[in-house]
């Protein structure tokens, strides 16, 4: 019996086809045998196999987070004016991880992590971040400040609006994500939501471009990015053009408060430089609007950040001696030093400074001898004061802007608020002050 079924499986395997073509050639009688059989003959017939299960998921990599939203927001890296640089050497921009507590970072990114929106870049700052000396005890938490850069402004503010309605004014929701990002671009190119009740906490957090984050970075055009990255900060969506261009701002800003030391200082004197060129101009420091020791309070407690962010970008500039163990740093300021530093400043800054030379006509002409020409600035005892001027003119006008953007971006009532917090920080440091 079992034989018989073998010859009837075998009869039918090589019988079928040619009943196949038989049938076909009488439906088309105009096709010639010849060919029907070797088209027969060529065609393959499917042999089931035993069904396999499906590869089982790969564990290493976690299911992505699905959107609510539909269409699905663009993956965090696209963008079709700057391709994604390759990944950078592990050890390149160690100095700008800087760490936190385990509670802390994971409070950072479960904030970040309620955006739907793409965000390529994200870091909080702040005496909410990093202690600063100024707050009482048993006085309310600071609020948490992030920073979001995006690559399309309008796109994430447009699924931000949606997710998110209340973190924006009427204003902004009537006139929708054109209008948002639009009034984005104004003055430094930054957006505010501010007061934002977010994961048991309150934050304001700004978006921006990448693309103005990278230019302001590297030409020091606002100086609004650029000067609260000079300070401590905790990154939270890392980017490799942003880490790359943060190197950058940072050795800038060694160099600039180089320009402005005596040939040995503390670095104390160096961190507070540094972190009072943002202030420089600054609309808030002239109004009762900010602390006045704002500069010193946050040098004091967070001296060992400030340390990690710039000991090895300082040493490795020539002619700066600073010793891991010490807290003395000593330089050379010959013209010929102090010029290496000055020619490669930001080129916003270095304009200014050039432009306000020029006009004294005290300095050779820079195409006769360029080399004579930088020699003459570093070593003239004017250029500190002029940095100090050229600073100021960058910050004030952008600082400015940015501070009535708020009453768009914010509404009146936060404003007045947040308006009020500063004065207060302000009573606060004229008391310290005074004592």
């Amino acid at each position: 019996m079992l034989v018989a079924c073998c010859v009837r499986r075998v009869t039918h395997f090589f019988l079928a086809p040619t009943t196949t073509m038989l049938s076909t050639i009488s439906r088309h009688p105009h096709r010639t045998p010849v060919t029907l059989i070797l088209r027969s003959l060529t065609t393959e017939h499917h042999i089931p196999t035993p069904d396999v299960p499906p590869p089982l998921p790969n564990k290493a990599s976690p299911p992505r987070h699905r959107s609510r939203l539909y269409p699905a927001p663009r993956p965090a890296g696209h963008s079709l004016q700057h391709p994604s640089l390759p990944n950078l050497p592990a050890s390149f921009g160690r100095n700008q991880l800087l760490p936190v507590s385990n509670s802390t970072r994971a409070l950072l990114e479960s904030i970040v992590d309620e955006f739907d929106a793409p965000i390529r870049y994200a870091f909080a700052y702040g005496s909410g971040v990093f202690e600063q000396d100024g707050y009482p005890k048993g006085s309310d938490a600071p609020m948490l400040d992030f920073m979001f850069a995006v690559t399309h402004p309008a796109h994430f503010h447009s699924i931000n609006m949606q997710q998110h309605p209340n973190h924006y004014t009427l204003s902004a929701r009537v006139f929708g994500s054109s209008y948002v990002s639009k009034v984005q671009e104004v003055g430094p190119g930054v957006w505010f939501n501010a007061y934002i009740p977010i994961a048991g906490v309150t934050i304001k957090y700004g978006v921006t471009t990448v693309d103005n984050l990278c230019s302001d970075l590297l030409n020091w055009k606002s100086l609004y990015l650029a000067g609260r990255m000079h300070k401590p900060l905790r990154i939270i969506k890392d980017d490799a053009r942003v880490r790359l261009t943060q190197q950058v701002n940072l050795t800038s800003a060694v160099r600039a408060a180089l320009l402005t030391l005596p040939a040995e200082f503390s670095e104390t004197q160096l961190f507070e430089r540094i972190a009072g060129i943002s202030y420089l101009g600054d609309p808030r420091m002239l109004l009762p609007a900010e602390n006045r020791n704002k500069i010193a309070n946050i040098v004091r407690k967070q001296g060992p950040q400030f340390k990690e962010l710039y000991h090895r970008l300082v040493v490795g500039l020539p002619g700066v001696h600073w010793p891991m163990q010490l807290e003395t740093i000593q330089q050379d300021t010959t013209p010929h030093a102090r010029a290496a530093h000055l020619r490669k400043l930001p080129s916003n800054l270095l304009a200014g400074v050039r432009s306000s030379f020029d006009r004294s006509g005290n300095v050779p002409v820079y195409e006769a001898d360029e080399s004579a020409y930088w020699i003459r600035l570093a070593g003239d005892d004017k250029l500190p004061a002029i940095l100090g001027q050229e600073l100021k003119g960058i910050v004030r006008s952008p600082s400015t802007v940015q501070t009535l953007k708020g009453i768009v971006s914010a509404g009146v009532g936060k404003s007045a608020r947040y308006g009020l917090a500063k004065m207060s920080k302000w009573w606060q440091g004229s008391k310290e002050k005074k004592e």
